[in-house]
């Protein structure tokens, strides 16, 4: 069931802070480059098959929707149920003649899509931000064909104890000393970017945290099997520059598990301490 106040709450925010912009990206060039500069874009626009259906959920600016539809005849649809975001998608598009994207405005929990369409979901950093996590993953799988893979992206239970940390930091001191940002410090960012960056890690109003066994128990109860995660799941294998995303992995062991979360911890909560997983539906 939807938490209706959170959803609310999370729509006012981004509609005052569309994220990510589009501040210093004017061409498809510079978006692909960016990308490149990520890897993670970079796999999944490489990876992903060139005729298949794609559905972004929580598409935001629709960044991501924009590079895997600017190529080939793949048929990309980015939802999202802010406005103005859904706005700079839309400009982005039209000024770069993107032809195999749309954007659609959708509230997760009310899909707008009939079950069995897509080979392809993309939710990145949305689900934690919704008042039932697990609620949301279940509305969206439906719309997902067998064979097809969602993809989940969420903040850690370990790895954003660091983030929360430095949130209390500048509480006390008035957001100064943004550069304890471990991404601000080291991006070199300019200042609506990091302005961005640090609206949406430390002013959010709504957020949860996760575990990797967490999200496996969504995908035995959504009728999914794991097929890979970044950071690895098990110590016995290590995440690629060439990695193939759609490609099974080990699951490894529950203290794997732990040690990994532990290590994403150890090392500050970089990237905020955000954790993909991958699932493919049976």
């Amino acid at each position: 069931m939807e938490d209706k106040a959170v959803t609310q709450k999370i729509k006012s925010f981004y509609e005052k802070t569309p994220f990510p912009n589009y501040s210093s990206i004017d061409s498809l060039w510079r978006l692909r480059q960016k990308a490149s500069e990520a890897i993670f874009p970079k796999l999944l626009d490489d990876q992903i098959p060139k005729d298949a259906k794609i559905l972004e959920v929580g598409c935001g600016t629709g960044q991501l929707s924009n590079l895997l539809g600017s190529s080939w005849k793949r048929q990309v649809i980015g939802a999202d149920m802010c406005l103005n975001s859904l706005k700079l998608a839309k400009e982005f598009k039209k000024k770069m003649k993107i032809k195999n994207v749309e954007f659609q405005e959708m509230n997760l929990f009310k899909p707008i899509f009939k079950p069995n369409t897509f080979d392809y979901i993309i939710c990145n950093g949305v689900l934690h931000h919704t008042g039932n996590p697990f609620g949301g993953f279940q509305s969206i799988s439906k719309l997902i064909r067998p064979g097809g893979y969602i993809v989940i992206g969420l903040y850690n239970k370990y790895g954003r104890i660091p983030t929360d940390l430095r949130r209390i930091i500048f509480k006390i001191t008035g957001n100064n000393f943004k550069s304890l940002d471990p991404y601000i410090k080291s991006k070199k960012l300019e200042k609506v970017k990091e302005d961005t960056w640090f609206a949406d890690q430390y002013l959010n109003p709504h957020e949860s945290k996760h575990t990797i066994d967490e999200v496996l128990s969504w995908f035995d109860k959504c009728g999914f099997e794991f097929i890979n995660a970044i950071p690895k799941t098990s110590l016995s294998s290590s995440f690629k520059e060439d990695e193939k995303l759609f490609s099974k992995s080990p699951i490894g062991s529950k203290l794997d598990h732990f040690l990994v979360q532990l290590g994403m911890l150890l090392a500050g909560g970089s990237e905020g301490g955000f954790f993909t997983m991958i699932g493919r539906k049976i």
